[in-house]
């Protein structure tokens, strides 16, 4: 039992020990180049507390906090040191003082927010999954250009220095054209109370939105356009959403990925991208500060150091407020979330797996939504989780803003 707490937890504890080893450490100085915006929060959960731990040992603070339970966002403020808690979410949105949201909700929440906060004139950075599907998206981006601001995707990957530095000698011609990315993570996941958020419908659950998105990413940052071809299959939880699956994708440009997900076996989280003069290895690649390069001519090992695991987060605002500068490269980083969206939602929607908020594209397809009630016999995944031939639970929607 010690063993698989120490795997649904692994995560968090990951992340604790990179704070630990920059805490005592000076704020590179490198990092918020830009103007410094002033900051909220939506949501008050682990993330919301990271961003806030991080802000807090760039000598920052966060300047307002939202969230559905009062309580909970009073006790965020007086932790970190915010300046100013809100009532509603309406009146975080109103206050002109306020340059930035951060979004930290469950992934079916994010629209909500960021209809809000976009058309009140905020720019944006909002979670992963930025959205439920590529339509959402869509829709959130066309806000963000009609009110002239920005939005940003915050999956780790996209904001980390060692790919961007990968990137740049990829750009150069170094390593010459990319042939092929394979990509894995795997995480375990107790089945416990199914109305967590790795297993709820009507948290937007299951593997794609919650770790795919890290997988899909990683893949799409180096490749030379976004898919066009994808071939899958998918195992389904006892609720309905994606538990284990295996998909290969393809470009204009013939370059592959291939791809293993799970949510109730763990993997290592690792991508290999092997190019024409060499292979690039990433371990736990979502907040990566190191990689190893193996070229190919004599079989020689480089190692690429760049950025610190622990700053993860900063290097997240401190995109954003280079966007805002008008940095291209980073304002530019939305359009690779939203080609990792597109194959996101093409997939679910290839294994038939729709949320609640998705019950008109469901009828249209003929499928039930996930989690609905009498669902038949899901797939074999559903033998693990209880009995073979059971039906899926009717899980309550959880509150937003959380």
């Amino acid at each position: 039992m010690s063993m698989r707490l120490s795997t649904t937890h692994d995560s968090a504890a990951a992340s604790d020990a990179a704070y630990a080893a920059v805490q005592d450490r000076p704020f590179p100085s490198d990092i918020f180049t830009a103007p410094q915006l002033r900051w909220a929060v939506i949501g008050c959960g682990v993330i919301a507390n990271q961003m806030a731990q991080v802000m807090e040992l760039a000598g920052r603070r966060l300047a307002g906090v939202a969230n559905r339970t009062p309580a909970k966002a009073l006790a965020f403020a007086e932790r970190w040191g915010v300046e100013r808690v809100y009532d509603t979410f309406e009146e975080l949105y109103a206050d002109p003082s306020i340059d930035a949201i951060y979004i930290t909700t469950p992934h079916n929440t994010h629209i909500t927010f960021l209809r809000g906060a976009l058309a009140a004139g905020k720019h944006v950075l909002c979670e992963k999954s930025i959205t439920l599907n590529a339509a959402e998206l869509a829709e959130a981006r066309s806000i963000a250009a009609a009110h002239g601001v920005q939005l940003m995707d915050a999956t780790t990957i996209l904001h980390m220095p060692l790919f961007r530095e990968l990137r740049r000698r990829a750009d150069a011609g170094e390593f010459g054209p990319l042939v092929l990315a394979q990509v894995n993570f795997g995480s375990y996941k107790e089945y416990g109370d199914l109305s967590n958020r790795f297993y709820n419908p009507h948290l937007a659950g299951g593997a794609m939105l919650d770790i795919g998105v890290y997988a899909l990413s990683i893949a799409r940052l180096f490749m030379a356009s976004a898919p066009t071809e994808v071939v899958s299959l998918a195992n389904r939880a006892v609720t309905g959403v994606d538990e284990t699956s295996g998909f290969v994708t393809r470009n204009a440009e013939g370059q592959l990925g291939v791809f293993s997900l799970s949510l109730h076996a763990k993997q290592p989280k690792r991508v290999m991208l092997s190019f024409d003069r060499c292979y690039i290895e990433v371990e736990a690649y979502p907040r990566a500060d190191r990689a190893v390069i193996t070229w190919t001519e004599d079989g020689h090992r480089e190692i690429v150091e760049a950025g610190e695991e622990g700053y993860a987060l900063a290097y997240e605002v401190a995109d954003l407020e280079r966007a805002v500068a008008g940095d291209e490269r980073a304002a530019g980083l939305i359009d690779i979330a939203a080609d990792v969206m597109d194959v996101m939602t093409r997939l679910r929607y290839d294994w038939g797996i729709y949320y609640p908020e998705e019950a008109e594209l469901a009828s249209e397809a003929g499928v039930p939504v996930a989690g609905a009630t009498g669902q038949d016999a899901l797939a074999p995944a559903e033998a693990a989780a209880g009995s073979a031939g059971a039906t899926a639970p009717a899980i309550a929607p959880a509150p937003e803003g959380e």
